[in-house]
């Protein structure tokens, strides 16, 4: 079984990736799961929701990556390692879900594993799971192992532009290059390897970057979190005043 592939864009840099299905999915048993349990306004305008990652054979190789793991953890794990230890992964990259996440303390464990493990080939992945990696992966990262927190997740909040190492979706590289952001365009491996703020230009899908509506994600998500938070702190419609018996008999006069 082939678990690492490699895409057009990528090949060149020797890069192979590991895909889930994006934000969530149905099994064929029936179960629901959230793969992405973080995400926030990027779910509307996901790459990986358009294109070919929709071809049902793609849907359908995401989906038993996702149920490998889900049923059968030792035995991917198992086959992950074997396939590494091929003479093409000595000095290769893996980039860590180009669609989907992070979505287990467990499933996470394991790949810190399995870079451990495979100290020959380099790792990294965008994530949203910022407590996740705070409490699993930063005390003690594996030397092969980089990471980007990304922009437009429910864990926004929680980052620190001068500490952590962020990547945003901006509308276009003109913004990036104004917000004095550095781009990966030029080569994915900029957003470990280059400058700590990492800008990414929207993708050109016309209905995604109507919905981006020209703002940062880091924007669109800010803005979203503080609507819901209005809304949530709005007091509910009074309540009719309610007539209280008292235990206290009147006095006659």
């Amino acid at each position: 079984m082939v678990l690492l592939r490699q895409n057009r864009r990528l090949r060149a840099l020797r890069i192979y990736n590991w895909s889930l299905p994006a934000l969530a999915v149905r099994l064929p048993d029936g179960r629901n799961v959230r793969v992405c349990p973080s995400a926030g306004v990027c779910a509307s305008v996901c790459y990986a929701r358009n294109g070919t990652f929709l071809w049902p054979v793609v849907k359908a190789r995401h989906t038993e990556n996702l149920r490998l793991v889900l049923d059968e953890l030792d035995r991917w794990q198992q086959e992950m390692l074997a396939e590494l230890a091929r003479p093409r992964f000595e000095g290769a990259w893996v980039r860590l879900h180009d669609s989907g996440d992070f979505f287990s303390r467990k499933y996470l464990d394991r790949w810190l594993e399995i870079m451990r493990a495979r100290p020959q080939t380099h790792f990294y992945c965008y994530t949203k799971e910022v407590s996740l990696f705070r409490e699993l992966v930063e005390p003690d990262p594996p030397a092969n192992f980089w990471w980007v927190y990304s922009y437009g997740g429910t864990q926004d909040s929680t980052l620190d532009t001068e500490h952590d190492r962020v990547a945003d979706v901006f509308p276009d590289e003109e913004s990036i290059a104004a917000a004095g952001w550095h781009s990966q365009a030029e080569s994915d491996l900029l957003s470990v390897l280059g400058p700590r703020q990492v800008g990414i230009p929207a993708n050109n899908i016309a209905r995604f970057k109507a919905r981006q509506n020209g703002r940062k994600w880091s924007d669109w998500q800010a803005a979203t979190d503080a609507a819901r938070r209005k809304k949530l702190a709005r007091p509910s419609p009074a309540a009719a005043p309610s007539v209280v018996k008292s235990d206290v008999e009147p006095r006659g006069d």
